[in-house]
């Protein structure tokens, strides 16, 4: 990250990150958010401004006409816009700032693409095409059939694939930064999956679930190259690991199971971030209305 060449701003960040860290939020995160108010108070230096109590919706706006103009989609500005109204609530709740311009920045109108949902060839094709390699062909199934994250994938143990005394047998999922533990249930298929990998998973010390033939933790971004060489072999265009949870919420909002539930299982923090896939179930999407009971 560049510098903050203003002392007080640069102590002002560090207080915010660490506030952030003191919250519960994960690192990526956290650098995210330090990495954009780094450029806004570096951009607030260029126009002389050396006091955040001098900062108005002018100056705010100026900043994000100064995004625009340097090509930054509405997506990048919009994230952008929201580090920066968290920001500003910290200053004033910390008494920085007696004001708060940046409650009336506006975002950038943008449209939102609807999740892609894969359609019930396509997962059958990506399936096939990955039986011919046991680790992935696991990795697939446990994703399609639970919906998890990649990054909580990756980062599951052998001892995260449990059962309860009724005999239900379920992954547990770690607490990760704003993200409390769940548990989610796996059916049969994914249970047979995880089994049949772990008959020649390579010894090693490392308790990780998935790992590499060496031993090693297999990387967020070697399951992403991994699967999307699979879409590939597959002739599945336009698709992305993150679809397989789509896919997933999907079906399973498709077949009957409540909003809540679904929401639950998922981890989504916000009930509205399951809503939306609601319009991806209607009659006139025959593929969405299958269920992943039927793989």
């Amino acid at each position: 990250m560049e510098r903050i060449s203003n002392p007080d701003f640069a102590k002002q960040q560090s207080s915010f990150t660490q506030e952030l860290r003191t919250r519960g939020r994960s690192e990526a995160t956290v650098i995210a958010y330090a990495k954009d108010i780094e450029q806004l108070l570096n951009f607030f230096t260029t126009r002389g401004t050396t006091r955040l109590t001098d900062t108005s919706i002018i100056d705010l706006e100026a900043y994000k006409k100064h995004l625009q103009d340097n090509n930054y989609t509405p997506k990048s500005i919009s994230r952008k816009i929201n580090s920066t109204r968290t920001f500003y609530r910290y200053l004033l709740e910390n008494s920085h700032i007696k004001d708060n311009p940046a409650e009336k920045l506006a975002h950038p109108k943008f449209e939102t693409k609807p999740p892609r949902v894969l359609s019930e060839m396509e997962y059958r094709a990506l399936r096939d095409v990955s039986r011919i390699d046991v680790r992935l062909y696991s990795i697939v199934e446990v994703l399609l059939q639970t919906g998890i994250r990649i990054g909580e994938l990756a980062t599951l143990s052998v001892e995260d694939v449990r059962n309860t005394k009724d005999g239900i047998d379920y992954l547990y999922i770690k607490a990760s930064g704003s993200h409390p533990a769940r548990k989610v249930p796996i059916n049969k298929s994914a249970k047979k999956a995880i089994e049949e990998y772990l008959l020649i998973r390579p010894e090693t010390e490392d308790d990780t679930l998935y790992v590499t033939k060496n031993g090693r933790p297999l990387l967020v971004r070697n399951i992403r190259t991994t699967i999307d060489k699979a879409f590939e072999r597959a002739g599945i265009k336009n698709a992305k690991v993150n679809d397989l949870r789509n896919t997933f919420i999907a079906h399973h909002l498709a077949n009957g199971v409540s909003l809540v539930t679904v929401s639950k299982l998922v981890g989504h923090k916000r009930l509205s971030t399951t809503e939306k896939y609601l319009g991806l179930i209607d009659n006139n999407k025959p593929e969405a209305e299958k269920s992943l009971k039927d793989l």
